[in-house]
């Protein structure tokens, strides 16, 4: 099979998108951005318009420069978080069978303010900067034993060994759900996120799936609450009304899927800038006071969320005629990219003037988790260098990566001496 024939189908091109803001690029499936997705974006920058329209998965909206993303991820009356619209999904709700199970929501994030700051206001605490600092000795002693565990092999998969049983153990243990079903955990997970369609029945059957393996741990906490999240919600309050079932499902499914996922992908490019650029490792062994701002960096260098929208009427923006219904992708990867915001964007410059990325977006949307993502790198990257030799990339194997709204390595492969 070429590869042109792994592409999404390429709809026609809607009467309101002129030619000169169109680009062909397929988020999920291009062989360039799969194969060295920053590298591509780089090239993206220079090729397409800084706000495009793909024909690829549907058809939508790429928007890219950092002044554009800036400005979507704070208008929430024009670029919606409810990607489907509410009357829709009520609509939907109404036809369905009466022995169907209920529908749940990622609440907040599909919602918009005032409703997503009301539902959003009960987890602020739980994702503090002080909860999260709380949280460091029990990080640093879980990413040390997976690191020593790993050390003597000479070579391992570092997405499996190390990337993403870290953060999802601590999510895991933070969440109050059981750490032997981490594997079908995180199996549900990346088939939700490999799920291209935006067709509402079958995201509702997804949500229904993610909420039904949860669904006897959010009971049991209930009436035997423990000291974790899902217990805490049960106690909290929603604009002065008590918790329900419907509610812990909604919560529950939208930190499922962004908990069991995202920092996972941050790890696997931070080290692999590390395994390939051995004079940056060596430095920050002998000055590990330089981890946090390398952190900071690298996040902006790599960044890999690509939040969607859903366009709320007809608009003139930044050169990108958009209607009604239109999907519009921030492209944060790009806007941290961006040569107008940064200078020699795709330099590694801890000690960068401007050095404030929007690698956890921005606006009321902006990552609930980041506090707790940042300590998860930092930590990660201290321990590392700390505990291993110098690590590089093993020949051996070939990187790839996945494509999406969470761009990530699928396996990431080291070698060392042992």
């Amino acid at each position: 099979m070429s590869e042109a024939a792994t592409l999404s189908p390429a709809v026609e091109r809607p009467d309101h998108v002129p030619e000169s803001v169109c680009y062909d690029f397929d988020l999920f499936n291009d062989p360039e951005y799969r194969e060295a997705p920053h590298e591509r974006i780089l090239g993206l920058i220079e090729q397409a318009p800084p706000v495009f329209w793909t024909p690829r998965n549907g058809g939508h909206w790429m928007i890219v420069s950092h002044k554009a993303n800036f400005e979507a991820s704070r208008d929430t009356e024009i670029f919606s978080s409810e990607v489907i619209p509410a009357a829709q999904i009520k609509a939907m709700m109404a036809s369905m069978p009466a022995d169907m199970p209920r529908v749940p929501m990622a609440v907040p994030i599909n919602l918009d303010p005032p409703e997503h700051t009301k539902y959003r206001a009960p987890l602020q605490k739980t994702f503090s900067p002080k909860a999260m600092a709380a949280l460091k000795g029990d990080i640093r002693k879980l990413a040390g034993e997976l690191i020593d565990s790993m050390k003597p092999k000479g070579k391992a998969n570092f997405m499996t060994e190390v990337a993403e049983p870290m953060p999802v153990q601590v999510f895991l243990k933070m969440f109050g759900l059981p750490l032997d079903r981490q594997a079908e955990y995180r199996k549900l997970v990346e088939e939700h996120l490999a799920a291209i369609s935006l067709d509402a029945a079958s995201m509702a059957q997804r949500m229904i799936r993610c909420a039904a393996i949860m669904r006897d741990t959010i009971l049991e906490r209930r009436d035997n609450p423990q000291d974790d999240i899902i217990s805490m919600l049960w106690q909290t309050e929603i604009d002065g009304r008590p918790m329900t079932i419907e509610d812990m499902e909604n919560y529950a499914v939208l930190l499922f899927i962004a908990g069991l996922d995202t920092v996972m992908n941050g790890m696997g490019h931070g080290v692999h800038r590390l395994a390939s650029d051995l004079e940056l490792q060596a430095r920050l062994r002998a000055e590990p006071k330089l981890i946090p701002e390398a952190a900071e960096e690298l996040l902006r260098r790599y960044t890999f969320t690509v939040p969607v929208r859903r366009v709320t009427r007809d608009i003139e923006f930044h050169g990108a005629p958009m209607q009604a219904n239109d999907r519009a992708m921030l492209f944060l990867p790009g806007a941290d990219l961006d040569p107008t915001e940064y200078k020699n964007p795709a330099e590694f410059n801890m000690k960068r003037e401007n050095n404030v990325h929007i690698a956890f977006g921005g606006g009321p949307h902006r990552c609930l988790g980041s506090h707790l993502a940042r300590i998860e790198l930092q930590i990660l990257y201290e321990e590392l260098l700390a505990r291993m030799p110098e690590f590089r990339l093993d020949p051996e194997h070939k990187v790839t990566y996945h494509g999406g709204h969470v761009i990530g390595p699928d396996a990431l492969w080291l070698t060392w001496e042992a």
